[in-house]
């Protein structure tokens, strides 16, 4: 799954960056959400590029939506590989309080924090791996979602550490 996860998930990172991609289309994958019927801009692009269990069932169908969503706001710079979720959000910032509700929640809650951490991170220009926000959002198993909250954490804090060292010997 990996391997093919991170396939479907650098030709959708490029696709919606191409400077092809109709802006109106991008557009309406910026405003859509999990909690509503996608626009027809999403079923276009879903059947070019996402994998054929897209829609395997509701769940699933609001996962990948989100994470469509989340890369049409990050446009221009949406995907950047080996860059952790977490990494990203420390380096920007990001409060752990937030952090620790969005690995807390469950269901529509969980996708609409995601998509709030995502629009943080665009307002201050961090891209970051999305193959690591595709096993975020579309992981069942609670132990292996347990080990990519715990990776998660980990590359916040340590960005976290790294920028208060660096502010330490700035001083």
């Amino acid at each position: 799954m990996s391997s093919t996860l991170q396939r479907h998930i650098e030709r959708l990172a490029r696709h919606i960056g191409d400077d092809a991609f109709p802006t109106g289309d991008r557009a309406a994958l910026r405003r859509m959400t999990p909690t509503q019927p996608p626009p027809l801009a999403f079923y276009h692009l879903a059947i070019q590029i996402l994998p054929e269990d897209w829609d395997a069932d509701l769940e699933r169908r609001k996962d990948w939506q989100t994470l469509v969503a989340g890369m049409a706001l990050m446009h221009p710079r949406i995907h950047e590989p080996r860059r952790g979720l977490g990494y990203a959000l420390g380096d920007a910032k990001y409060s752990d309080l937030r952090l620790e509700r969005l690995l807390a929640a469950r269901g529509d809650g969980r996708r609409l924090l995601f998509l709030r951490a995502v629009r943080f991170l665009a307002a201050k220009g961090q891209a970051f791996d999305w193959t690591e926000a595709a096993r975020f959002l579309l992981t069942r198993d609670a132990e292996r979602r347990e080990d990519i909250h715990r990776q998660v954490a980990k590359d916040y804090y340590r960005a976290v550490n790294e920028s208060q060292r660096e502010k330490a010997t700035n001083l």
